[in-house]
């Protein structure tokens, strides 16, 4: 027999093993000797009172089944002599988008600016040792895109279970823990990612498909409206009537490209704003109603959001136990994101916390030019540039002193690798956006009693959040509107946003693709 039961436990009786398969057997109302396999299909805290619980859906059987999640396997064909099909960029999007033409018989021929993970470390330990950027290579670009030195969150609010699922088992089966496949909130963490990232590229090439590094694309080969290949650094052109486009969201030098060539591109919202950076004990006094993590907990996060003056502040990518990272992708810019290990050990808890910016905010008329987001995103990063002392450094302000407009004459420690700097932030940031951040931290502080501090820092700016462009595609073909034969996917497409969605959105792509070659 097998039954599936619904079990509440605190969390010191949920990391016991015996003691959760009695309470199973109990829900199940059957004796605790007679089950013989017991599957977690999801796990979730619920902090929400004194008392925290841990919520458990389990499966269990008193028979011979095997409740083991059987994840069908990769079956690796050999692509090596199959019809070619470009991919641009080596993300989330653009590697999943790989495995699925294998699995339909196509070869992908990927191509990545960057470099591979390991060449990559190297890059970015320049960024904090030496403060210099590789345009090429740095957190936003590379192998893996900007999500492999990141939280790894595999959380989603796309409606398409079916396909998240199957991501999280590819995942697995490139060596990702299984915990992912029932935790409500799974993540993988930076330390995790990079070897799941490497087993991705064996996989392929393994196929007989090609991934190429140090490979820019610098313009389209497009004839009748329709795409022929691409042409990349150094004149080299790679031929195909199909091309996935799976850029990410920081790659500016893709839109300009398409403009050039007269694609469709439509502005769309963004968000932009800093990064707070608190003591994870702090955090987890108050998720946790005053009580220390203890050993059976995880370190504490939160999700905010509240309307103010009629646009949207909210916080945004929440790294529990994490480390603030500079992710510029050119010298004469500062942006701040967020990652953290798998263990989320750090004693820093850090988030983005953003304004809603709409393209009447910083674009104008609507005949404005549809790149005056990237424009506009590109000036906040400057001024951040210049008032973090023309370097990597950050400007930062205690968070009580940003809400009430002080300057800090000391700073707390940070988990900023290059380094922080003293910097009235709530004078030099637009005040469109620096007031709604300020009221937004007062408001936060009420609903978090103890959140609005001088213990914590904000550091800017965040800006990276989305993209300010969307290529239109059509709805069912996912080709671009004009350009026939082109498919943008991911969050570079402004379709998707995070690791899985803009993995579902490269495998979707993959699939188009092949229904019309």
């Amino acid at each position: 027999m097998r039954k599936q039961v619904q079990i509440t436990l605190s969390p010191a009786d949920a990391a016991d093993e015996n003691k959760l398969k009695g309470s199973a057997a109990n829900a199940a109302g059957v004796e605790r000797n007679a089950i013989t396999g017991l599957r977690i299909i999801r796990r979730s805290v619920d902090a929400r009172h004194t008392g925290i619980k841990v919520n458990i859906t389990a499966e269990i059987s008193t028979g011979d089944d095997d409740l083991a999640h059987e994840i069908p396997p990769f079956r690796i064909r050999n692509v090596s002599s199959s019809p070619e099909i470009i991919i641009i960029g080596a993300g989330p999007a653009g590697l999943f988008a790989a495995l699925r033409l294998i699995e339909l018989g196509y070869k992908p021929v990927l191509l990545e600016r960057g470099k591979d993970v390991s060449s990559r470390k190297r890059d970015i330990a320049r960024i904090s040792r030496e403060q210099i950027i590789d345009p090429d290579s740095n957190y936003c670009f590379g192998e893996g895109g900007a999500g492999t030195f990141s939280d790894g969150k595999l959380y989603t609010r796309s409606k398409k279970r079916g396909d998240n699922i199957r991501v999280l088992e590819l995942l697995c089966l490139h060596g990702a823990g299984g915990n992912i496949l029932y935790e409500a909130h799974p993540h993988l963490g930076t330390d995790k990612l990079p070897g799941i990232i490497s087993k991705i590229r064996e996989t392929v090439r393994d196929a007989g498909g090609d991934i190429l590094f140090g490979k820019k694309v610098t313009d389209l080969v497009i004839s009748n409206d329709r795409i022929e290949g691409v042409k990349v650094r150094g004149g080299e052109t790679f031929r195909s009537g199909s091309v996935i486009l799976a850029t990410g969201h920081s790659s500016r030098d893709m839109y300009e490209i398409l403009f050039r060539n007269g694609a469709e591109l439509e502005r769309k919202a963004f968000a932009a704003g800093v990064r707070v950076e608190h003591p994870q004990e702090l955090i987890d006094r108050i998720q946790y109603h005053g009580n220390r993590r203890g050993e059976y907990l995880p370190a504490a996060s939160y999700n905010l959001v509240r309307q103010v003056g009629d646009r949207g502040v909210y916080s945004f990518c929440m790294c529990p136990g994490g480390f603030i990272v500079p992710s510029a992708t050119i010298q004469e810019e500062v942006v701040v994101n967020g990652m953290s290990p798998s263990g989320r050990n750090s004693p820093f808890a850090n988030s983005g916390i953003v304004v809603e910016l709409r393209p009447e905010d910083y674009g104008g008329m609507p005949e404005a030019n549809v790149l005056s987001g990237l424009a506009y995103q590109e000036g906040l990063e400057h001024l951040a540039w210049i008032n973090g002392g023309r370097a990597q450094t950050s400007p930062a302000q205690r968070l009580d002193d940003f809400v009430n407009g002080h300057f800090s004459s000391t700073l707390p420690r940070s988990s900023y690798f290059p380094g922080i700097v003293s910097s009235p932030v709530h004078e030099w940031m637009p005040d469109f956006i620096s007031s709604r951040l300020r009221e937004g931290f007062r408001q936060f502080g009420l609903i978090m009693k103890g959140y609005l501090t001088n213990d914590a820092i904000v550091t800017a700016v965040e800006s990276r959040t989305s993209s300010p462009v969307r290529i239109p595609r059509d709805s069912l073909s996912l080709c671009h509107v004009r350009i026939k034969g082109l498919y943008p996917c991911g969050e570079g497409s402004g379709y998707a946003g995070g690791i899985v969605s803009s993995a579902v959105d490269g495998m979707r792509a993959a699939e188009a693709v092949a229904m019309k070659v």
